[in-house]
C-alpha cells in the first residue's frame, strides 16, 4: 500500500470516528414527533410523550417542536403542556405561547412547505430512574385548528 493510500485511509478513519463521537455526545435522552389529525387538531386532541427512566440525576432541557403548514390560520399557537414525574406523581402545567410569524408576516420557522419550530420549556430536575409523562394540547379559542402537521417533544441532559 502506498504512503498516500495509507494516509488517506487513516484520515478517513479519523473523520468517521470524529463523526461517530460527536453524534453520541449531544446529551439527548428523548426525541419524538407525533402526527396531528389530518382534518385539524381539536381541543380534546392530545399529543402524549412517555419518557423512559432517565439514566442520571440532574437538570434536563426540554423543547416542544412543531411542524406547521400554510393552512394554519394564525400567527401564534397557545399550548398547554402538562408533565407528570414518576414516581411521586409530581405534576407541572405550563402554558406556551408559540410565535410562528413576525409582525411583517414572515415565517419564524425553518422549511419551505412545512415549517419547523422549536420552543424551549423550563428545565426539569429529575432523579436517576425518574420517568416523565408529557401531554400537549392546544388552548386556542377556535375548536379545530388545521395546518398542524406534527407535535414533538425532546429532552437532553443539561
Amino acid at each position: 500500500m502506498t504512503t498516500f493510500r495509507r494516509t488517506l485511509h487513516i484520515l478517513l478513519l479519523a473523520v468517521a470516528g470524529a463523526v461517530l463521537l460527536s453524534a453520541c455526545e449531544d446529551g439527548r435522552v428523548y426525541s419524538r414527533f407525533v402526527p396531528a389529525p389530518v382534518d385539524g387538531m381539536e381541543k380534546n386532541d392530545t399529543a402524549v410523550f412517555d419518557v423512559p427512566p432517565v439514566p442520571a440525576s440532574g437538570r434536563y432541557r426540554q423543547e416542544i417542536c412543531l411542524r406547521i403548514t400554510a393552512a394554519y390560520p394564525f400567527t401564534n399557537l397557545c399550548l398547554q403542556v402538562e408533565q407528570t414525574v414518576e414516581p411521586g406523581r409530581r405534576v407541572r402545567v405550563d402554558t406556551l405561547d408559540c410565535r410562528l410569524y413576525d409582525a411583517d408576516g414572515n415565517v419564524l420557522g425553518r422549511g419551505i412547505s412545512v415549517f419547523q419550530y422549536g420552543f424551549i420549556l423550563a428545565d426539569v430536575y429529575l432523579q436517576k430512574g425518574d420517568s416523565l409523562h408529557v401531554c400537549v394540547r392546544h388552548i386556542m379559542k377556535r375548536e379545530i385548528l388545521p395546518g398542524i402537521a406534527d407535535i414533538g417533544f425532546s429532552m437532553e441532559a443539561g
